[in-house]
């Protein structure tokens, strides 16, 4: 019998629907990690086979690196908490990722600013 191909609408999905749970969850307080601190999970990114998932994450506050480290020392946890919401066969292992494109963004505009204050002076 051959394997059943998941669709991307059907990855998209899935996705969303995790990365709702586990902000909820981690909102919540379902994870007592102090070192998490206030994060937003920006994107999951579902592997076809549901084996793994990359969940990006921003923070307001506080070490992003520290964060990281708490919210993947909690991934095992989460899991678990996933497993009893999502009715799907396989639940991933996931993989918490600092997204950088905030603190780029940032870090352009202000050389953009820059370069246009050098220019006004000019």
């Amino acid at each position: 019998m051959p394997k059943k191909r998941s669709t991307p609408e059907r990855i998209n999905r899935i996705a969303d629907q995790i990365q709702r749970d586990l902000s909820e969850m981690i909102t919540r307080g379902e994870v007592k990690d102090p070192r998490i601190g206030f994060v937003t999970l920006q994107s999951v990114e579902l592997t076809p086979d549901y084996a793994h998932a990359k969940v990006w994450f921003t923070t307001l506050s506080g070490d992003p690196q520290v964060s990281r480290t708490a919210l993947n020392h909690a991934a095992g946890h989460l899991r678990n908490l996933l497993f009893k919401r999502l009715h799907i066969h396989t639940v991933p292992t996931l993989h918490f990722i600092f997204d950088e494109t905030l603190e780029k963004a940032v870090e352009l505009s202000q050389l953009i600013d820059q370069a246009n204050a050098v220019r006004a002076k000019d």
